[in-house]
């Protein structure tokens, strides 16, 4: 089966079997052609790390695309090789995360320290001229140093393992024939709507879980001070674990609007205002893990207390941005349309169903 787009006729009588198999196939292929550049790009970084471009970028798009359509039509699979196969596709894209995440905490910090500590001529940073300002800096870049260049070694070694060789003659089986059920025998709309709009109706429970209120100010203040519904703090240890409880339905939030977004792929609609959701809820995520790394540093034994205050204050910084985020969230959401039928109103993309608009971000 090829991975060219159906023509409008066709896709009126598709089965839900067509549907899937072209997309699976399409990101099967992409897997594919990516996985040797992604590998020879991590075996060509020596451990200073870089943000995905190319071949491990590409690998990444499909890799998640791939369990996307697994996990919301996943009634339409055999069911043990969909849970297969999506165990596996997510210890790759965990894997292949690893060092672009660091690489990202690093710039977002040093970059929040440097602008805190500036002199530019609009008004120095609350930090300039700070006595634990350079430490502090030093000593956030030696450990995210150390963190990445150990990410690196562990993806240049998994790569290199029996498991991504048999992930990789996984997705050669699929190119050739997805293992589908009797039900994906009948016609997509019939078969494929009801899972997608499942995700729709999972992605509007878990935004009900969020706190927007707290978050409809610019300035989220009251944000700082109080958190939701977690776990009682004491201690420095505790109080991080109230934050990550926090900070746990954003995150989910998160991988809901990307199962979203994959299943209007598959229905041939575009989804430009998920991207944009996705984006911020990425800033959301970045700026949590970043105050997260800024808290722990804080804490490491023997530092000054004017390094401890300055990583504090860079700490207070990330939580700010979390809270813009939460903010910036809160504004979209509402715009939106509401479930798939709201969806499945705007003009498809060229195609329709068999047709997967050229995706805008991984």
């Amino acid at each position: 089966m090829t991975d060219a787009p159906m023509t409008a006729q066709a896709a009126s009588t598709a089965t839900a079997g067509d549907i899937l198999s072209s997309h699976l196939t399409a990101q099967a292929g992409a897997f594919l052609r990516a996985l040797p550049a992604a590998v020879g790009e991590v075996g060509a970084r020596p451990g200073t790390g870089a943000a995905p471009s190319g071949g491990t970028a590409d690998l990444l798009r499909a890799v998640r695309r791939i369990g996307g359509l697994l996990h919301t039509f996943g009634a339409t699979f055999e069911q043990s090789w969909a849970q297969e196969s999506r165990t596996e596709l997510r210890w790759l894209l965990n894997l292949l995360a690893l060092e672009p995440g660091y690489v990202r905490r690093s710039a977002r910090l040093l970059g929040a320290l440097d602008a805190l500590t500036g002199t530019e001529s609009d008004g120095p940073g609350m930090l300039a001229g700070h006595a634990g300002a350079p430490k502090a800096r030093a000593l956030l870049d030696r450990q995210l140093t150390l963190a990445r260049t150990r990410a690196h070694s562990t993806v240049l070694q998994e790569l290199r393992s029996a498991r991504l060789h048999a992930l990789a003659d996984r997705m050669t089986l699929l190119v050739a024939e997805a293992p589908l059920l009797d039900a994906a025998a009948g016609r997509a709309g019939a078969v494929l709507l009801p899972q997608a709009a499942a995700a729709f109706t999972a992605l509007t429970a878990g935004t009900q879980k969020l706190r927007l209120q707290r978050a409809a100010t610019p300035y989220g203040g009251d944000g700082l001070r109080r958190l939701g519904s977690v776990p009682a703090a004491r201690g420095a240890m505790d109080a991080d674990t109230a934050l990550a409880a926090d900070d746990a339905p954003w995150h989910r939030v998160r991988i809901l609007v990307k199962r979203a977004r994959y299943a209007l792929e598959v229905c041939g609609r575009p989804a430009v205002e998920l991207d944009e959701l996705d984006r911020v809820l990425a800033r959301h995520q970045d700026a949590s893990d970043a105050a997260v790394t800024a808290a722990t540093a804080a804490r490491t034994p023997r530092i000054t207390p004017a390094t401890a205050y300055v990583l504090g204050v860079v700490h207070a910084d990330q939580r700010l941005e979390v809270e813009a985020a939460r903010y910036a969230f809160g504004r979209q959401w509402p715009e939106l349309p509401p479930g798939l039928d709201g969806w499945l109103e705007i003009p498809p993309a060229e195609g329709g169903w068999g047709h997967t608009p050229a995706p805008r971000m991984a």
